[in-house]
């Protein structure tokens, strides 16, 4: 399945737009992203070989959703298994047995309703192969040594247009020097290797050597003392139920085993660890996890046939200062790292990746203003910032938890660890006609929950736990603040009425295909590289009958969505079935060799009322219809703007042709007729993104 190649001489005069280093879950998103996109991408990656690295143990309900529109979803469902119901002991006892995902099912608005068990090697392999249909391959034994930015390359996000050459040298001059030069370890005959790459992006890990290169802090905690030992081991068989994943919590220790899917005997296996006679935690060994599992469990310790991939972990909280310099970006690890407990580690990197590959991608193509690049900071800060205060809160209330017997992992699990609540409603990105008509960052008056925008708040705390001792091993979080911004990234709770408000992820909910009749999803329509623009309501016909006029096939879709009692009249031009799109979309799941070209829109029946009850159009066309009454009723609807990460940048009436204009000038120019030659403009878009980032970072 793996099609990787090793590390090669690669002369200073190679050119691609954007490297990313570090080939894991959140470097292999990035790069299949930006390969459906047309994007010239490299993926580098250090070790010599893929690693088998197992500690995360699978994608939350957002990152499905995610790996869902890579077209990778279904691979990835099929190489794990539902999250199993736990089963406690204490003095080798079965005590309490919890199932967190009981009561939980999948509803309209969310398809994925809980975090599925896949090992991380696995998953890479997956995204690995999906690249690699796109004619990328990770590029192995590539160690990243050194980064050079032009002088006048911006250092800090928000510093202003693509620097490079001065403007009097014109846009070639420009164009090359504002390139990042990449130096690599020396290859076997000792020579130096070095490409250019427009945009560098670190993906590699919390101990980054593009961080460290940035000179970028990264602060936070680390208890060198306080440990867990892990690895991946094969039992006999019939020793233990694979049905359940098991956990021993001791007052002197513990053991979990969780059953690793698609294996016969493997397990992952995690322990507090052996200590010396002076209290000091052993390095994991294979007869060392056999002493913990005949302690703890009762079985005998031949049981444990084979351990392997053995690490040992310390509670690492720590976020970057920031997450841009000049042309070089960081993503998942190497920009923040959180304790364990919840599992958002790599999904959040994933979430990341996600964030950012589609504002690289219309910044490369021409089509956005290189400002938008700043928002990746400004939206994803923010929640890594709150990240690191959930599971550290989730982990102080697991450790709470299991000193008394019947406690468990289960405590780690909250709706807030699925990540579908995560949004960006402080965001320059999340518009209202109020922040379009101003051409600045809606105020209070303006938005329900005033508290989330960070520009106009108190400033807030990022919890750091200082670690205090527990028997189990683990350590124990206690409050300690730095100094930071740490604005909530998720939105009040929404009625049905309400519906999503800028910013927050875009609901799903299930439909019928206009054209064919068949079951379809409005994620199944979201899916691709392209923005969405939903019209519900006779009134927003005008409005996409611009928007495809303006946009269509290059990187903006139209989605008509009917009611089931509306009269639909004669197929609108422009309009096809959701299966004629994904036919000609390159970026579906047979892979591709360029940027999404599929049909300007399509047309959706909401035969059951659930799109118009997640997204509030029922409510708000009864009210349009009952003000104005019949005269008003044939220019009733709503516009929903959906960005390519399937979060809503702008949601108003259907007459506001304006606010849709001007919002979409904002992510992909002016359309067909005035796209801006790639990376060679210093022209600005009327509407130039606010500077959020002072503001995220001092409140």
């Amino acid at each position: 399945m793996d099609a990787d190649r090793g590390a090669g001489t690669v002369t200073s005069t190679e050119v691609t737009d954007v490297l990313v280093v570090g080939a894991g879950p959140t470097g292999l998103v990035l790069a299949c992203d930006l390969a459906r996109r047309g994007i010239a991408v490299r993926i580098v990656d250090r070790s010599p070989a893929p690693p088998r690295t197992s500690r995360a143990k699978g994608p939350n309900p957002r990152s499905l959703e995610i790996l869902d529109d890579l077209g990778v979803a279904e691979a990835v469902l099929a190489a794990g298994s539902a999250p199993l119901p736990m089963l406690k002991y204490r003095d080798r006892a079965p005590v309490a047995r919890a199932d967190p995902w009981a009561g939980s099912a999948p509803s309209p608005d969310a398809a994925y309703d809980r975090a599925w068990l896949v090992a991380q090697w696995r998953l890479e392999e997956i995204l690995r192969a999906r690249l690699a249909g796109y004619g990328v391959r990770v590029e192995l034994g590539r160690e990243v040594v050194g980064l050079t930015q032009s002088p006048d390359a911006p250092t800090e996000a928000g510093a202003g247009a693509e620097a490079g050459a001065k403007a009097e040298d014109g846009p070639e001059a420009d164009a090359e020097a504002s390139r990042v030069v990449v130096t690599f370890a020396g290859d076997r005959r000792g020579e130096e290797a070095a490409l250019r790459a427009r945009y560098v992006v670190g993906c590699d890990g919390a101990h980054s050597s593009v961080r460290k290169l940035l000179g970028i802090g990264f602060e936070g905690t680390t208890r060198e003392d306080q440990v867990m030992v892990c690895g991946d081991v094969e039992l006999a068989e019939d020793a233990l139920d694979r049905g359940l994943w098991h956990q021993w919590f001791d007052e002197d220790g513990a053991v979990m085993l969780c059953p690793i899917p698609g294996t016969r005997t493997g397990w992952w296996f995690q322990a507090g660890p052996e200590r010396d006679g002076r209290g000091r935690p052993l390095a994991p060994t294979a007869d060392g996890f056999r002493r913990l599992l005949a302690h703890h469990t009762g079985l005998p310790g031949q049981a444990l046939t084979r351990a392997e991939l053995l690490s040992t972990y310390r509670v690492n909280v720590r976020m970057a200062d920031r997450f841009r310099a000049g042309r070089v970006f960081l993503a998942g690890d190497a920009a923040h790292v959180h304790a364990i407990a919840g599992g958002l580690g790599m999904n959040t990197g994933i979430q990341d990746a996600f964030n950012l590959g589609w504002k690289l991608g219309e910044v490369l193509a021409g089509r956005a203003d290189p400002e938008l690049l700043d928002t990746y900071e400004e939206e994803r800060l923010p929640v890594a910032a709150r990240t690191l205060d959930l599971t550290s809160e989730r982990l102080r209330a697991t450790l709470e938890a299991i000193r008394r017997p019947g406690g468990g992992l289960d405590s780690a699990i909250t709706a807030d660890t699925t990540g579908l609540g995560v949004g960006y409603r402080w965001s320059s990105l999340a518009a209202d006609r109020t922040h379009l008509d101003a051409g600045t960052h809606p105020d209070a008056s303006t938005h329900p929950d005033a508290h989330t925008h960070p520009d106009r708040t108190h400033p807030a705390t990022v919890t750091h736990p200082a670690t205090a001792t527990h028997p189990t091993g683990v350590p124990h979080p206690d409050a300690r603040t730095r100094p930071t911004t740490a604005t909530h990234p998720t939105g009040a709770p929404l009625t049905a009425d309400e519906g999503p408000q800028a910013g927050d992820r875009a609901p799903d909910a299930p439909c019928t295909d206009a054209a064919t009749g068949a079951g379809t999803r409005l994620h199944r329509v979201f899916a691709g590289p392209r923005t969405t623009v939903l019209g519900f309501g006779p009134g927003s016909a005008a409005v996409l009958d611009e928007v495809a006029a303006t946009y269509g096939g290059t990187g903006v879709r139209t989605c008509r969505v009917y009611a089931a009692d509306e009269d639909r009249g004669e197929n609108r031009a422009g309009e096809q079935s959701q299966e004629q799109g994904e036919e000609q979309s390159a970026d579906r799941h047979e892979g591709g060799t360029g940027a999404e070209a599929g049909p300007p829109g399509c047309a959706v029946i909401d035969a059951e009322g659930h799109a118009a009850a997640a997204y509030g159009t029922g409510a708000s066309a009864r009210a349009q219809a009952s003000a104005g009454g019949a005269a008003s009723g044939a220019r009733t609807g709503t516009i929903v703007v959906v960005r390519p990460d399937h979060h809503v940048g702008l949601r108003v009436p259907a007459d506001d042709a304006r606010s849709v204009r001007e919002y979409l000038r904002r992510l992909h120019g002016t359309g067909h007729s005035a796209a801006r030659p790639p990376e060679q403009s210093s022209e600005r878009s009327p509407d130039r993104f606010p500077d959020m980032v002072d503001a995220v970072r001092n409140g």
